[in-house]
Formats: structure tokens, sequence, C-alpha cells
């Protein structure tokens, strides 16, 4: 025999609909089976998953809100009120009413009842006037998060003309996304009344990518709004994430940091139409060209001097720190970026970012020549010839050129008193100290480390003197006194 709950649970027709489809779907579970689930939870097991996420939008009124009373034939009680923050106004007759948290109809009602105790049937009508600014909370992967106060249109009541702010309004007045949120899950929680709250997940990548908002979300007075943070970035998205209306500013300004293998390691502050420098630029506002685009990773690299010789540009790495507290390790192959095209591969830096630039294990000749055409790599470096070539002193050669470059570019040697078989190279270490290392010169030789390696910034070549020159150079000190007497003898004679 069935219990009274479950009687009751039976004569409701969704109730029978829920029983009749447990029994088609479990036709093994027997009535006593469903009997000793709760019915509340029976129900929102078989319904679980089949309600589309919703927020109730329906206008309460609060404090601020400018309101009109009508009591129709009764013009004496007719009136404008602006609900005072406690949210209960005082009336004619019936004193103070709450309307705290009513919709104007049911604001209506309460009115209504109140005046039952006086009037025969009276007839209320409350509009809304101008509502009040709604106060916003936004939160997580945002530029700004923190409280907004943000302003409604003009309209009466339920006039469809009233403009309520949207989600991606609120976004935008937080001065948009950080490149570290996770867009597909923008989570908008309300109070309702009771003090229940309700939640819905919203994928603004939908937005970006149908051009529609699966869920039109506008916002009420309360409402809190979080981004959170992505825990895996596609580079792609990413990319495309920084040109929506609702991302951070492109143009704002922010400093990020370079280390590694870069010729001025340091921080930077880049924006819209900052300043790219060449190697014998300094880099200031003022210098080299203007360049208006996003501020990428490609163009702080150009900022911090180019890359070194030694640079691995497959394994570069940008530190984000999130607004979680936490921070992510973006992955960059900017050699895929030149080979592919992959514009994705060059990011787009927000504030705060740390670019770490590793140093290779093994450099390959064939890529090191290709990568110093590149905008990556400066235009030119200086390295020092000093000794016995025919123009010694600082040489302007291309980065990643080789010792044998270098040599030419200061006229090869300085014929029978140069050193031709070796040279020394004299090399400023980024940690302060001084290698000296002899060369066994080929000027036949392809880039190799033994006889034709690849020079870096400010090195220095040494040129020594040949057997010839050290022998000759002695005698010539000892013979030019002898040699200057005879010269003043012919000078004299062949005046006379």
């Amino acid at each position: 025999m069935l219990n009274t709950s479950l009687l009751k649970f039976l004569t409701q027709p969704v109730a029978r609909v829920v029983v009749l489809i447990s029994i088609l779907v479990y036709p093994s579970a027997s009535l006593a089976q469903i009997k000793a689930v709760p019915l509340n939870a029976q129900l929102n097991r078989l319904t679980e998953g089949t309600q589309p996420q919703a927020l109730d939008r329906t206008y309460t009124l609060g404090g601020g809100d400018r309101i009109r009373v009508n009591v129709f034939e009764v013009p004496e009680y007719t009136g404008e009120y602006q609900i005072p923050p406690g949210g209960a106004i005082n009336m004619p007759l019936i004193g103070s009413v709450p309307l705290e948290g009513l919709t104007t109809e049911q604001a209506a009602d309460e009115i209504a009842k109140r005046y039952a105790r006086f009037l025969k049937r009276p007839l209320i009508s409350v509009n809304l006037l101008s509502p009040r600014p709604l106060n916003i909370f936004v939160s997580g992967e945002i530029t700004r998060p923190g409280a907004y106060t943000l302003s409604l249109a003009s309209g009466g009541g339920d006039n469809p003309g009233v403009q309520y702010p949207t989600v991606l309004g609120a976004i935008t007045r937080a001065q948009g996304v950080t490149m570290a949120a996770d867009i597909t899950q923008v989570r908008v929680r309300r109070l309702v009344k009771g003090g229940r709250q309700q939640e819905v997940t919203i994928n603004l990548k939908e937005w970006i990518t149908t051009g529609k908002v699966p869920q039109d979300i506008t916002l009420r007075d309360g409402d809190t709004i979080f981004i959170p943070t992505a825990r895996e970035l596609n580079l792609a998205e990413a990319r495309n994430l920084a040109t929506v209306s609702f991302a951070a500013s492109s143009s704002a300004p922010r400093t990020v940091a370079v280390i590694g293998e870069v010729d001025r390691p340091g921080a930077y502050l880049v924006n819209t139409g900052a300043t790219t420098t060449t190697d014998n630029q300094a880099a200031q506002p003022g210098g080299g060209n203007n360049v208006a685009n996003l501020p990428t990773l490609t163009r702080v690299i150009q900022q911090a001097g180019g890359i070194t010789p030694q640079a691995n540009i497959r394994q570069v790495t940008i530190r984000r720190a999130t607004k979680t507290g936490s921070e992510q390790n973006i992955n960059v192959n900017l050699w895929q970026l030149l080979q592919s095209g992959d514009i994705s591969q060059d990011v787009i830096l927000q504030d705060g970012d740390t670019i770490v630039v590793p140093t290779a294990t093994e450099i390959n000749s064939a890529e090191a020549t290709q990568l110093a055409t590149t905008t990556l790599s400066p235009a030119q470096i200086q390295v020092g010839v000093v000794g016995e070539v025919k123009n010694p002193g600082r040489v302007q050669i291309k980065p990643n050129s080789p010792l044998n470059d270098a040599l030419l570019a200061a006229g090869g040697f300085n014929d029978a008193r140069a050193k031709r078989k070796r040279v020394t190279l004299v090399r400023l270490n980024p940690n302060g100290s001084v290698t000296r290392r002899k060369i066994k010169v080929d000027l036949a030789a392809g880039i190799n480390e033994q006889t034709n390696p690849i020079l870096r910034k400010d090195d220095v070549i040494l040129v020594g003197r040949s057997r010839i020159a050290k022998v000759a150079d002695p005698l010539g000190v000892i013979l030019s006194p002898v040699s200057g007497a005879i010269n003043i003898l012919r000078f004299l004679f062949n005046g006379f």
C-alpha cells in the first residue's frame, strides 16, 4: 500500500510522468525502491540537466528607485516617491510600506492590501519612473577588479525602453579581461528573494566565433561577475582575444622584463606606437622609428637590442602572473614564426610579463646565418680588430658573422707583418669575466667553432706580428739614428 506522501506525489501530473519515465528506463526498479529515495531527490535526479541555466530577470525595487503610485479615483493619495535606503515609503493613511525586493506588481498588491482596510476594492498601480544605478562587482581575470556603479537608461516600469547593463558592458567598464582569462567559463551570480543565490555560466567564446551570445544576460543590482583563469593557453585564441571589444586596451602602456640571451636584458615600457631600436640606439622615447601596432613579443625583443647568437628561439618562455596569484608559463617557438609564418607565436604581452630567452645547447651555423637577417637580430654589431691588419679599429658586421668576416672588414692581414696562422679572440662574458682564446685561422673554412667561430658583440681580435716583423722592428729602431744622420748629410751637400 502506498504511503500518503507517495500518493500525493503520484496525483500530480508532472510526478506521474517522472515515475513513468523511471519505470521505462529502469524496468527492474520497484515502487519500494523509488519510495526509499526522498521525493525531491528523485525529481532533481531525473530532471537534472534538462533545464537550461537561467537567472531571474525580474526587476525588484530598492533604495534609490523613483516610483509613482496611482490610487485610482483617490487622486489625493496618488504621488511620486523616492525609495529610501531602507526600502520603505510613507503613504497617506496607511503609513510605512516596505517595498525592498518587490516587483512593481508585487508592490501594487502590497499597497492595495493595506488600503483595503479603508477603501472598497482599491485599484493601485506602481510605475518605475527612474531606476536606481546598479552596483556590480567584477572579479577574477579582469584588468581592474572591484565594484562598479552602472546606470540604466531612463524608462518607466516594465517599459521595453529601459536598457539594463549587460555582462559585456560591465567587463568593458572594468577595462577588459586579461590575457590569462578563460572566457568560456564566465560566471554571473545573483542574489534573489529569500537569500538564495543563482549562478549561470556564459561562454563568451561563442560570441567571438558565432557573433551571438548564447544567453542575453542583463544585470541586476548586486550581481557578481567572475572571470576564471585559463588552465591552458591556446596561442591562436589568445591573440584573437586581445583584439575583441571586451579585452584590455592594447594602447595601455605595460612594463615587461626581458632576460636571457638578448643584447640588453632589463625592463621595458611597451605600448602602441612604442619605439623600436637598432643596436646603436638606446631604447628610449624618441629613438628609432615609431611602429603603431600591438605590444608583441618580437617588438620587445627588438627593444632589448635583439637576440644574441647563443639564443634558443625555439624555447622562449613568457612568465605571466595571474589575478589569483598563480603563474602561467607560456612556451613560444619563434623559429616556427620565422619558418611557417605562424603569427600566433608572436604573443601579445600584458603588464608584468617576463620574457626568458634561454641559451642554446648547440648552434647550427645555417640557422645562425638565417637568423642574422631577421628582425629578431640587431641590424649590425661592433667588434674590435687590432694589430697587424690594414684598417685596425672597431668594425661593423652583421650579427652571427664569423671571425673571417671581421678580418676582411678590417682590410685583411697587413702583408708580411701579420701572423697569419693564429689570432687571439678576447671575449667579455655576461658574468664579467674575460676569456682569451687562440684561433687557428683558415680563411677558406666555413663557420665552425675551431677555426671560424661566430662572433659576439664587443669581441676583440688580436692579430700578432710575424717573425720577420719581430726581427725587423728592433733593427729599425737601432738603425734609425744612422739613417737620420745620412739624410742630414745628403741635405747639406745637395744644398751647396
